[in-house]
């Protein structure tokens, strides 16, 4: 396998009609090999990479339970007293990042979940739907208004500032969630590919209206190129100076703490405190990373709406990650165009 072929295949895709614009880039040992994009967008624009942005959030998670700010055995609660009403007062900061604590589908409007008094007013609205540790069940938005409630309360400052302050700057990294409306011109706008849907999309919004950039949706809204998610994950990899205490870095990268099966991928869901773990059962690809087929077990990563790919191998020192904004109607179908991509770069030599 070579870069040439991955970079080819994705050509294709832009060329086959599946996606007006895709971006990839691949990273080894803190350097990145390649970076490209085909279609209609370049290098230097930036792509909605949905629920991919989950453990950059929890990465700063991390660093506040280095600070002892947080402990994943704490009730959420303990920092956050509005949460606790309808029988939420029992659920753990840890349940929150493992998606088993019971409120799935739980709804802020994202402008409401920016504003620190609106985001807790509605917390206290939420009902729980299972019994919280009882199973594992996506929380695509919900856990993630959550998480940054609580770096707000530990760093006193806006989620999307802390964000920025407390793992993009010392990455060099842009600032990822929360773009100002006057920052926004060169984001690449999602496009529908195939039948309309009879009703609004809601994760089109998030990509697509300045609003919603603006707000910076936590479980799904971060924007990025390929090249910052690599780094990212770069970083993940080698915790340049420090950024995270060795022993929680190492519990977010290799230990599963959630073995439920995932009732969506119908596989153990195997996730840490942020990450899916790709694990040694040979299911690694039914797992909500895009794995490809010879990632090594322990692998880790997250992917995002639409068939983003983000992961890194620490076998291997290589990051990996793949965005498109061609948005088709079944993803489950359109991962047959994506997983190639991925088996290629886990087989870079």
């Amino acid at each position: 396998m070579s870069l040439d072929e991955l970079i080819g295949r994705a050509q294709k895709l832009v060329e086959d009609g599946e996606t007006p614009a895709c971006q990839l880039a691949v990273a080894r040992d803190g350097q990145v090999l390649a970076f490209e994009t085909f279609g209609d967008a370049t290098n230097a624009n930036r792509f909605c990479v949905f629920s991919a942005t989950k453990p950059l959030v929890a990465s700063v998670i991390w660093m506040l339970i280095d600070d002892g700010l947080l402990s994943p055995e704490q009730l959420v609660t303990d920092h956050i007293p509005e949460f606790g009403s309808h029988g939420k007062d029992v659920i753990t900061i840890e349940q929150v990042m493992l998606h088993t604590s019971g409120f799935p589908n739980a709804l802020v409007r994202p402008v409401d979940g920016a504003d620190a008094p609106r985001r807790r007013a509605a917390f206290a609205t939420w009902n729980l739907e299972w019994e919280p540790g009882s199973r594992f069940e996506y929380h695509a938005t919900s856990a993630h208004w959550v998480l940054v409630d609580l770096i707000e309360r530990a760093t006193g400052l806006d989620f999307r500032d802390a964000i920025e302050s407390r793992l993009c700057a010392p990455l060099g990294l842009p600032r990822l969630l929360g773009i100002p409306a006057a920052d926004q011109r060169d984001i690449v706008s999602g496009v529908r590919v195939g039948p309309p849907l009879e009703h609004p999309d809601e994760l089109m919004a998030a990509a697509n209206e300045a609003d919603q950039r603006a707000a910076g949706v936590p479980g799904g809204g971060g924007i990025m190129t390929a090249e910052t998610m690599v780094r990212f994950y770069q970083a993940v990899l080698r915790n340049p100076n420090g950024l995270w205490g060795a022993d929680t870095l190492h519990d977010a990268t290799t230990r599963v703490r959630c073995t439920f099966d995932d009732p969506l991928m119908r596989v153990p869901a195997n996730r840490s405190l942020g990450l899916v773990l790709a694990g040694d059962d040979g299911l690694h690809q039914f797992r909500y990373a895009m794995f490809g087929k010879q990632c090594s077990p322990g692998s880790f990563g997250h992917s995002g709406a639409y068939l983003q790919v983000a992961w890194a191998d620490p076998e291997t020192g290589t990051s990996f990650a793949f965005l498109k904004n061609g948005y088709q109607v079944d993803m489950v179908g359109d991962a047959g165009n994506v997983m190639p991509l991925c088996d290629l770069a886990a087989a870079l030599p």
